[in-house]
């Protein structure tokens, strides 16, 4: 029996791990996990012999679908401490519902480099933004209205969606450049992450992965059996991430988060050229 279990420890620890590492990222920097569960969730499957063309669309998928419980806990911990900004979530909602499931759709019937790809470039330009000191560049006073205000939101849920993520890794960058604070860019990152994860996981699960070879408990490209080790330990993390997130200081907040997104975009743009 225990030999039996012996091969699936290191991966049932790993999905542990992150999942409590992408509540606690979702709560501290609004990025709703996936931009830790989907590299850790592609290594996992690979480990359980999932087809390499297949193993980061089921991660992109399952990381998608936790981000819905995720959102709820980490927003709602943000929301108590006034750091969400209600306006922009209304004008943005639409948009971003729209290019998640879009993006979500797309991501589907491209083929997984493409994916990680996506994933690597978009992480490191959003983490050179973070990490170099240009916490003071503001491109705009607020937020673009119109059809620019409509395309930012709308490319934001898009290219989240086929990453995994609950578009924090964008969402908070081009929020702080329109002049949004970034503790409250944060909170607001971590709402928007809902509308963004709910449409796109609904295009995940729709998914004809028919002709793939995915996991046993599978549907779409949703493994049940990787959420259900995951969500919880994102739940609980959550809410500790969104307390020392009001603790941090802006800059160490701001490089925190473009230092980690460093190490993920170099790892998944290895991904795609090895």
């Amino acid at each position: 029996m225990l030999d039996a279990i012996a091969p699936w420890l290191p991966m049932l620890g790993a999905l542990l791990g992150a999942g409590a590492a992408g509540g606690l990222l979702a709560g501290l920097l609004g990025v709703g996990g996936g931009i830790v569960i989907v590299p850790v969730l592609d290594v996992a499957l690979g480990m359980a012999g999932v087809d390499p063309a297949i193993a980061m669309h089921v991660a992109v998928g399952t990381s998608m679908a936790n981000i819905v419980p995720t959102a709820i806990s980490s927003s709602r911990s943000h929301a108590r401490r006034g750091a969400i900004d209600a306006r922009l979530v209304r004008r943005w909602s639409w948009p971003i519902v729209i290019g998640a499931l879009s993006g979500s759709l797309l991501a589907s019937a491209v083929d997984a480099r493409v994916l990680s790809g996506v994933f690597g470039v978009v992480a490191g330009l959003a983490a050179l933004k973070m990490v170099l000191p240009l916490d003071d560049l503001v491109l705009r006073p607020r937020p673009p209205g119109g059809v620019l205000g409509a395309a930012i939101p709308a490319s934001i849920g898009a290219i989240s969606a086929m990453m995994g993520i609950g578009g924090g890794t964008l969402s908070v960058p081009a929020m702080t450049l329109c002049g949004e604070p970034v503790h409250k860019a944060v909170g607001t990152a971590a709402l928007l992450g809902l509308w963004i994860s709910v449409p796109a996981t609904l295009g995940y699960l729709l998914a004809d992965a028919s002709a793939a070879s995915v996991p046993p408990g599978t549907v779409g490209y949703v493994s049940l059996a990787g959420l259900a080790i995951i969500a919880p330990e994102a739940w609980a993390m959550a809410p500790l991430g969104a307390r020392l997130a009001h603790s941090l200081d802006r800059r160490r907040l701001s490089a925190a988060f473009g230092v980690f997104l460093l190490v993920v975009a170099g790892r998944m743009l290895y991904r795609t050229l090895a």
